[in-house]
């Protein structure tokens, strides 16, 4: 006959598969920590999103205050305060942005008074520059039935446009504030850059402080070559502009030759349409034809610069090779769009003069499998002495 298991027993029964069926005491605090770690997770990611333009403008005064400082560093060095001598540099900076827009603006208004008292006379020749060379048979009277035929979808694209006056406006509002920001950063890290380096580097041990001071003087050497480059760039699109402007006898050949010079190197992405544009539009209030011929030679010069001129240049003064320079700049517009095509080539620079500060290189022996070109032609060399 089967004993019966005692009263403490059976406690002691009860209480194991209790404690085997319960929940163990770590799962709920995992939870919870899983829970406060995916929360502050989300919440990091949220505010990276919310400052992500804060994090980009001030990506880009950093790099301009490293192209301003060896101005300021000279002024500095020779007595004067630094806040002063950045206050002085953007003056110069401001004084000359302004003289170029006023002198292109004056162009401009002068330009689109001529078209609007010429256009009559222009729509005639340009109609029968069209009609003389692809042989058609067009008259004004057809491009104005043709006006008034479609005047309502004309009327609708001017109240869309007007519609839009708002948005543009507030685009052009945070456009400047963006700017006076970005100025406002540069100003202070120009002006107190030796403060924001001793700074940062009271938070580091000796060793990563000499890092630190070495990748800053990288960027600034890099980020001094980079505007080197890209005003050598705009001196030579100038001058050759000059001349095409001058032999076709366009007006104002030496305004529109520096607009050209100066937005298609220093403004990313869109300034070489806007370039050609100015100067496209003049050609049409002297004569049709040179409007082609101009579009023409922006759109050739552009290629020279960007398959001859620029990989030389931007490989003598950065130091990047050419390839180097053109990944920088796709994978920079892609992560940052325009801003990071403009300073992708400074960046990929600073960050491969580090590197090879610290990346060890040995001699690389004698091995005809290494270049098997030049083994050949000094075979060919020897055959024909």
């Amino acid at each position: 006959m089967a004993s019966t298991p005692s009263p403490p027993q059976q406690d002691r029964t009860r209480t194991d598969r209790t404690r085997g069926e319960a929940m163990p005491r770590w799962v709920p605090r995992a939870m919870l920590l899983a829970l406060l770690l995916f929360g502050a997770f989300q919440l990091a990611d949220w505010a990276f999103h919310q400052l992500i333009d804060l994090f980009v403008m001030l990506l880009v005064a950093f790099f301009l205050s490293l192209a301003i400082e060896p101005a300021v560093d000279r002024m500095a060095a020779r007595g004067v305060r630094r806040g002063l001598g950045t206050f002085l540099v953007f003056i110069g900076l401001a004084v000359a942005v302004a003289g170029f827009l006023t002198a292109l603006g004056t162009l401009l208004v002068d330009q689109v008074a001529k078209i609007a008292g010429d256009l009559p006379h222009l729509v005639d020749n340009l109609i029968d520059w069209v009609n003389r060379t692809f042989h058609q048979d067009l008259s004004l009277d057809q491009l104005q039935q043709r006006v008034l035929k479609d005047s309502g979808s004309i009327e609708k694209y001017a109240q869309q446009a007007a519609g839009n006056v708002w948005g543009w406006s507030s685009t052009l509002i945070g456009g400047l504030f963006q700017a006076f920001t970005v100025g406002l950063f540069t100003f202070y890290l120009t002006a107190d850059g030796p403060r924001v380096r001793r700074t940062l580097c009271s938070l580091l041990p000796p060793a990563k402080q000499a890092e630190v001071l070495r990748a800053w003087e990288i960027a600034l050497a890099k980020t001094g070559g980079y505007l080197y480059s890209r005003t050598l760039l705009a001196i030579a699109s100038t001058v050759a502009h000059w001349i095409m402007f001058a032999i076709l006898g366009l007006p104002y050949a030496a305004a529109l030759a520096v607009w050209v010079g100066v937005m298609s190197q220093f403004v990313p992405t869109i300034g070489t349409y806007l370039a050609g544009a100015l100067p496209v539009i003049v050609a049409l209030t002297v004569r049709p034809v040179d409007a082609l011929w101009v579009l023409g030679f922006v759109i050739v010069y552009q290629q020279i610069e960007n398959y001859l001129l620029h990989p030389r240049i931007t490989a003598k003064t950065v130091d990047v090779h050419p390839a180097v320079a053109f990944g920088a700049v796709i994978a920079g517009a892609a992560l940052l769009g325009a801003v990071g095509a403009l300073i992708a080539i400074p960046a990929a620079a600073t960050l491969q003069g580090f590197v090879g500060t610290y990346v060890r290189r040995y001699e690389v022996a004698t091995d005809p499998r290494i270049d098997r070109g030049e083994r050949r032609r000094r075979e060919a060399e020897r055959s024909e002495e």
